[in-house]
């Protein structure tokens, strides 16, 4: 089983941007990721903007650095 950990500045950007971590755990439990670092850009319903996630991977840990409304991928 994965393991899924928020750091501290991805707890708070949750929290500014009122991103549920649910959400982003959903996220990223519907793919399949090998190691290594990795960001996630997806349109989510509820949002005006996708969401950009960073993550970081290593052996069943998954380590969340960041998540924000990713507004340089606007979309009209």
């Amino acid at each position: 089983m994965v393991e899924i950990q928020f750091s501290r500045h991805a707890r708070r950007r949750a929290a500014l941007y009122k991103i549920p971590q649910s959400l982003v755990v959903a996220l990223l439990k519907e793919r399949l990721l090998p190691p290594g670092r990795h960001e996630i850009v997806e349109k989510v319903e509820g949002f005006r903007y996708p969401l950009k996630i960073v993550a970081a991977v290593e052996g069943d840990r998954i380590t969340v650095i960041t998540n924000y409304p990713w507004k340089k991928g606007r979309t009209p």
